[in-house]
């Protein structure tokens, strides 16, 4: 019989090895009673089925009329949801989240076997240490493989020398050691005066540093996490804590020490692969993963536990990214990774911008999985906790909104095949509610569509669309074309079927808004989009309206801030001049665009705008687009191709300087004026001195 390990000893000396077998029997028998009705009831089932004649029968008939009634409680489902529901999508997956809901309740019943967590923790984390024990062993078989395989341990010498490199973590053991003898004592006084908590202190914590730098030792490791949880539980009731810190020093750096050494002791002993395209690999199954399995987990649902309650800003980024290294070796429980995307989702959505941006690392570092599942989960909870971030968007909220944009558009350009689903899902949903709008045509129809969160979808796929099947982005891959692109038309139709819904004034920030993402689809696509039929009766309407315009004190609206002007401003001379100015710039701003500046049909694509000339602000670029259409005329004066010969055409229009036109002059000096009026109304809005001038 083999020797027992020193923490064996030491948890048979404490006393506590009668309570531990006594709460396994009591568990074992509690799983006994349990087996035993579950096979009571079973006996009684399979007896009643044999005595029915024609259960069978009975049981086809049911199960014939199980897919009408649920088609029926789905089209009832369908009618009672709001527009968030159906952007989301979520009715989609609710067989998935009910099957997801059993498995972590199956995955309760597993950890189970762990009675007693807050006990536990110290006693089921002691086979560590065993580890360590390991390693000398190993060693002592190393040195004598030289005298009785010489020849073998040259060849190691030569071909493995790493392997005869091994150290075990001695240095240092014996402090390691002697604290054990001093903890022990300290628990025998401790039990004596009655069961008193150790206090940690700056010494202890020093001591687990140096065995965690100059020998990456498990058991200290083990120490320092079992600590962590105390630091972590200290203010909650019905916990078992073996640690009491009484000094927010001691606490603050036994935290970052946590967080900090953690991922560095772990990547030393159970390495993972990192894939060439970045996405990371569970590290491989062995003794020494599965021994150590339980407390990374433990670890790791500590630091979720921690990170909403800290208040620093520094504190809770060194949270978020040293927790972002621990991923690879808890992918495998669905249900702390689920609880920690929900964490960083909320943190995504309300935080500082700081927060956020390392929220979404954490968050992208997830979606690096191998599994797709888990890339799957984190691409739907993403969207989901940007459409309801887009409820409601004012001057303070849209910076935080455009950050959210962004940046989940380059977690959905990560793998464009794990992203088509969900990019065909909530497509369609947006393609469900329109043509909803589009058939009964009622009031609440319409808001269905005419609303923020349905103009923030479409702006969202639009810059997904737009980086995924950029011109740039294609070059990358060799040429190769995007899985996504095939949504840039579905996606163009139901964005101008949204404009033509409906077509009065107080809709017309709507319509910019829908016509400002079809421009930045176009620019970086490369799809021909037709605004200038949107956007040529929004000018004509305004600038013809019957009777005097109405002179009054308001403000001029924001149209990046509203999608529905009020009905003060309706007829109103600021609404109508504002409206014009921002309608004639994107107008523009279409007409240089690569395609259609670009085009060598440039001449004829203008020519609907210099039939329906208006007077006013639109002269100025009526001009400017009929000089352009004169400096195309004379760049393809010397060709010597047809339209047929697309190759010769599309490398003519690759090589046109759109900057150097009159249009691009005109457009820079635009977008110069437009720039330099924000900043000074940005700066209005924060309180700061400055004069606002025309």
């Amino acid at each position: 019989m083999g020797k027992a390990a020193k923490s064996s000893r030491k948890f048979a000396a404490s006393g506590k090895l009668k309570q531990a077998i006594q709460s396994r029997k009591k568990h074992q028998q509690m799983q006994k009673k349990i087996q035993g009705r579950r096979g009571a009831h079973g006996k009684g089932k399979q007896q009643a089925v044999t005595e029915e004649d024609g259960s069978d029968d009975n049981d086809e008939k049911e199960a014939k009329g199980v897919p009408k009634k649920a088609g029926k409680e789905i089209l009832l489902q369908c009618e009672e949801m709001t527009v968030e529901d159906l952007l989301g999508a979520e009715f989609m997956d609710d067989d998935n989240d009910a099957g997801e809901d059993e498995d972590d309740a199956g995955g309760d019943e597993l950890s189970a076997d762990g009675d007693d967590e807050d006990i536990a923790d110290d006693q089921s984390f002691a086979s560590v240490d065993d580890l360590e024990d390991q390693g000398t062993t190993h060693m002592l078989e190393l040195a004598q493989l030289a005298e009785k395989d010489p020849e073998f341990y040259k060849y190691l010498q030569e071909n493995d020398h790493e392997l005869l490199e091994f150290t075990a973590t001695q240095g240092g053991r014996d402090e390691m050691e002697d604290e054990d003898d001093v903890m022990d004592e300290a628990d025998d006084d401790d039990d004596e005066a009655g069961e008193e908590v150790p206090i940690l202190t700056t010494d202890v914590l020093k001591t687990w540093q140096k065995a965690l730098l100059e020998h990456r030792s498990l058991r200290a490791l083990r120490k320092l996490l079992i600590a962590f949880r105390s630091a972590v539980h200290m203010n909650e009731d019905n916990q078992v804590l073996l640690w009491r810190i009484d000094n927010a020093a001691v606490y603050t750096k036994l935290v970052t020490t946590s967080l900090r050494y953690t991922p560095i002791v772990l990547a030393h002993h159970l390495p993972y692969k990192t894939l060439p395209n970045g996405k990371f690999k569970q590290p491989t199954q062995s003794a020494k993963q599965k021994a150590l399995q339980k407390l990374t987990l433990s670890y790791f649902n500590n630091v979720v536990h921690l990170i909403p309650q800290l208040t620093d800003p520094e504190t809770l980024r060194l949270a978020l990214t040293e927790s972002a290294k621990i991923l690879p070796y808890v992918v495998s429980s669905r249900k702390a990774v689920k609880t920690y995307l929900k964490k960083c989702l909320e943190l995504w959505s309300t935080g500082e911008d700081d927060v956020r941006i390392a929220a979404f690392l954490a968050i992208r570092r997830l979606a690096s999985s191998t599994e797709d599942s888990i890339v799957d989960l984190v691409l739907k909870s993403t969207y989901l906790a940007l459409v309801r971030a887009c409820k409601s968007t004012s001057t303070y909220r849209l910076p935080s909104i455009t950050l959210m944009k962004n940046s989940a558009c380059e977690l959905f350009c990560v793998d464009h095949g794990a992203t088509y689903p969900h990019a065909f899902g909530y497509i369609r949903q947006l393609a469900i509610l329109l043509r909803g709008g589009m058939k009964t045509k009622t009031k609440e129809a319409y808001k269905q569509v005419y609303n923020w969160q349905y103009a923030h979808c479409v702006d969202f796929w639009a810059l997904v669309l737009g980086r995924a099947c950029d011109a740039h982005a294609q070059a990358e891959r060799g040429g190769q074309e995007s899985e996504l692109r095939p949504l840039i038309y579905p996606l163009v139709q139901v964005s101008l079927g949204a404009i033509k819904l409906i077509s009065n004034s107080r809709s017309y920030p709507f319509h910019l808004h829908i016509a400002r993402s079809m421009l930045h689809l176009t620019r970086h696509t490369r799809v021909y989009v037709p605004l200038t039929s949107y956007l040529l009766p929004i000018i004509s309407s305004t600038l013809t309206v019957s009777g005097k315009p109405k002179s009054s004190t308001l403000r001029p609206l924001d149209m990046e801030t509203h999608i529905r002007a009020p009905a003060q401003y309706v007829k109103t001379r600021v609404y109508a001049a504002g409206l014009v100015e921002e309608t004639v710039f994107l107008l523009a701003e279409w007409l240089g665009s690569g395609p259609v500046h670009g085009s060598v049909a440039f001449p004829e694509l203008i020519v609907p705008i210099v039939l329906g000339k208006e007077a006013g602000m639109v002269k100025g670029l009526l001009e400017r687009v009929e000089d352009c259409a004169k400096w195309v005329d004379q760049s393809r004066s010397g060709i010597n191709f047809g339209p047929g010969k697309m190759d010769e055409v599309e490398q003519w229009e690759a090589n046109v300087g759109i900057e150097e036109s009159p249009l691009g002059k005109y457009l820079k000096v635009q977008r110069k004026s437009r720039e330099k009026r924000k900043r000074m109304i940005d700066k209005a809005n924060k309180g700061e001195d400055e004069i606002l001038e025309d």
